[in-house]
């Protein structure tokens, strides 16, 4: 029985630790926002037949 213990306490903490990255990337990091231009070439608009 300590063995199951240890093993869950194990995956709550590091369930604990990865919800606390996710929180502290929402609430500080800021995302770039801007225009994005991707050019196509024509020859995958249309491809030759």
């Amino acid at each position: 029985m300590p063995t199951l213990f240890r093993f869950l306490t194990i995956l709550a903490v590091l369930a604990g630790v990865v919800y606390g990255s996710m929180y502290a990337l929402v609430w500080y990091v800021e995302p770039n926002k801007g225009e994005m231009t991707v050019r196509i070439p024509a020859e995958r608009l249309n491809p030759p037949r």
